[in-house]
């Protein structure tokens, strides 16, 4: 018969075995969590670029509609300071020349 002796270590290896064991899947879990949390902000981070996108585009669409308001304003102006006030019209006022005329005198 042998005389079979259990190795004094043995325990200890064990319980260090299980430590490192239970270190390892609270690693991994850490890291799913962390990856997970990544995921999530990856999608928030697209989901808010959408939306600053989307605003960029109503901004140049918005952009594009002043424009084209204030050309259509500058066009108007234009036109008003033509037919209101056209060159010949001055503070000055005009002398006649027909033959004959007296020259007007300022009141």
């Amino acid at each position: 018969m042998l005389n079979w002796r259990r190795d004094p270590g043995y325990e200890q290896k064990m319980l260090h075995y299980e430590q490192r064991k239970m270190q390892h899947e609270l690693g991994k879990t850490q890291h799913e969590l962390r990856m997970n949390d990544n995921r999530i902000a990856i999608e928030r981070s697209k989901e808010r670029t959408k939306q600053l996108e989307n605003e960029i585009e109503q901004l140049r669409q918005e952009t594009a509609r002043l424009r084209q308001i204030n050309a259509k304003e500058r066009a108007l102006s234009d036109s008003i300071r033509r037919l209101c006030f056209p060159p010949e019209s001055s503070s000055i006022p005009q002398t006649s020349i027909e033959p004959g005329s007296k020259p007007s005198l300022p009141s």
